[in-house]
């Protein structure tokens, strides 16, 4: 995982339906990877993972 200082103004920034309006991460794919931010400071930092780490680690907040 890296941080990225990059313009992310352009991405389709998605964010789960089970969130409320508090407290919410949003990710937006990029190339190879996936973008992650809080969505309560848009302009902080973005966390970038590569796609098979996203893969895991939404298969293990699943529980699969």
């Amino acid at each position: 995982m890296a941080e990225q200082s990059r313009d992310v103004s352009g991405l389709a920034w998605r964010k789960s339906t089970w969130s409320s309006d508090a407290d919410c991460v949003e990710a937006a794919r990029c190339e190879a990877s996936v973008l992650v931010r809080d969505s309560r400071n848009v302009l902080g930092g973005v966390l970038e993972v590569s796609v098979p780490q996203w893969r895991d680690l939404l298969r293990s907040l699943r529980g699969a």
